[in-house]
């Protein structure tokens, strides 16, 4: 499948229109709904084979962020070989009690995974969390870039922000 046609897929099965909250409180009047793709694995793997040449070649683990990063990172896992570490907002408080689930990270070069970004807070709060732990995060690569391609922030950060799809793209691809 090429670009282009999984773009127009891409759109006609997640593109939605009405009053949307984002995780970073703004109000949308339109909404990629991501986990219609995610959960449809004719869309999921060509999703994954187009982000794979995006993995910096020095990547030891791609990090898929909670809860729609998961599903990606671990298909572009199978596509790449690259072990995937699945990481959460937030620790949880009982067994491991760890935010960042799989092999361990400490020294380990990290490609964070995410599915949609808009201004990339959690993002952020994420790659903080892992370098914390002495993950070694230069690269983000998501599949749909709503928000800015040049955000300021990811610069601030020393990130390098790579994605499959902007929104524009996506919705130019269905008209």
């Amino acid at each position: 499948m090429t670009k282009q046609e999984l773009a127009k897929k891409i759109y006609d099965i997640c593109y939605l229109t009405g009053t949307f909250k984002l995780r970073s409180g703004q109000t949308s009047h339109e909404y990629f709904d991501k986990y219609r793709f995610e959960s449809m694995p004719q869309l999921l793997k060509p999703v994954a084979e187009l982000l794979k040449p995006l993995v910096p070649s020095d990547t030891q683990a791609l990090a898929g962020l909670e809860m729609g990063g998961i599903p990606i990172a671990t298909a572009l896992s199978l596509e790449t070989g690259i072990p995937v570490v699945f990481v959460r907002k937030k620790a949880k408080d009982y067994g491991t009690c760890l935010f960042a689930e799989g092999i361990d990270i400490a020294g380990k070069k990290l490609c964070v995974i995410e599915d949609v970004i808009t201004t990339g807070g959690q993002v952020l709060t994420s790659v903080q969390d892992l370098r914390s732990s002495h993950a070694v995060i230069d690269t983000v690569l998501c599949s749909i870039l709503r928000g800015a391609v040049d955000n300021p922030e990811f610069a601030k950060a020393n990130l390098k922000l790579k994605y499959l799809f902007t929104g524009e793209e996506l919705k130019s691809s269905g008209r």
